[in-house]
């Protein structure tokens, strides 16, 4: 075998390598999926957006909630017996409001028991679907986000602030339209929060609440734990399957020059470790 006959099959198999573990990954991925349904008897659906920053052309690229993901949900639910739970594995920043509202709104009408289980975070358009959920299963050290809507930089809140601090003859005509356009979107987020909620508490709290996560009481990243999530009466847990931990490893970001974080991935129990 001459030089280049090594050179081109050294090049097929380095340019081979990275679609065999993608295959591999997403194998092991379906075969945990399949033993979490298994165990619950439900039907898993997993949205995982890792937000590590990648650069393409100089031009930052991140996942968020969009159009192909609510596509994708609603074909699942679709495809699920309306007696046959659903548990919902969410790990998201957020995104688009009519993508997280169509997730939401489907979630909320499957007939059987839908849960969310939120293992790191899911803001904004994530606690949107987590609100649809029967039970919202959280990490102790998890957070949920306000669901404010946001227009471009700016919060829908704080743009109609603006027509309350200034006269109307000292605001420009884009700030008008802007502010006429996030008084709206301010109550029609707070409208359909309110109906995500209403079963799920008395009336007057589930009002209170949808003003209180969509009307900008708090900054748009401000996090929920689980105790105040509790204290504002959403059914939450933290009896999370290891299943899940399990699943989110095999979302790792993308590979980085050095890793931020490092330890030794097995479980310490007292007095291990310590030793030489």
């Amino acid at each position: 075998m001459s030089f280049w006959d090594l050179f081109w099959l050294f090049f097929i198999i380095a340019s081979l390598q990275p679609v065999l573990r993608q295959r591999l990954l997403e194998s092991e991925r379906m075969r945990l999926i399949r033993r979490l349904e298994r165990k619950r008897g439900s039907r898993v659906i997993a949205m995982i957006h890792r937000q590590e920053t990648l650069s393409f052309l100089g031009f930052p690229l991140a996942r968020f909630i969009d159009i192909h993901d609510s596509e994708q949900v609603l074909r699942a639910i679709k495809l699920t017996d309306p007696n046959v739970p659903i548990d919902f594995i969410l790990h998201t920043p957020g995104g688009l409001v009519l993508a997280a509202g169509q997730i939401a709104r489907a979630l909320k009408r499957h007939p059987a028991k839908v849960t969310v289980f939120v293992p790191h975070y899911a803001m904004s358009g994530g606690t949107l679907i987590a609100l649809a959920a029967d039970e919202i299963v959280m990490d102790p050290n998890a957070v949920l986000g306000p669901v404010d809507p946001q227009l471009g930089q700016y919060p829908a809140a704080s743009i109609v602030k603006v027509l309350e601090e200034k006269s109307k003859d000292q605001i420009d005509d884009e700030t008008l339209i802007l502010a006429d356009v996030s008084r709206k979107a301010l109550q029609q987020v707070e409208a359909f929060v309110f109906e995500l909620l209403r079963d799920k508490m008395d009336e007057d709290k589930a009002r209170d609440l949808a003003h209180k996560l969509a009307t900008g009481t708090w900054t748009h990243d401000y996090p929920i734990f689980v105790d105040e999530a509790k204290a504002m009466g959403l059914p939450v847990s933290t009896d999370m399957p290891m299943e899940v931990y399990q699943l989110m490893a095999l979302y790792p970001q993308p590979t980085q020059l050095r890793p931020a974080v490092q330890y030794i991935p097995v479980p310490y129990r007292p007095n291990q470790g310590q030793g030489g």
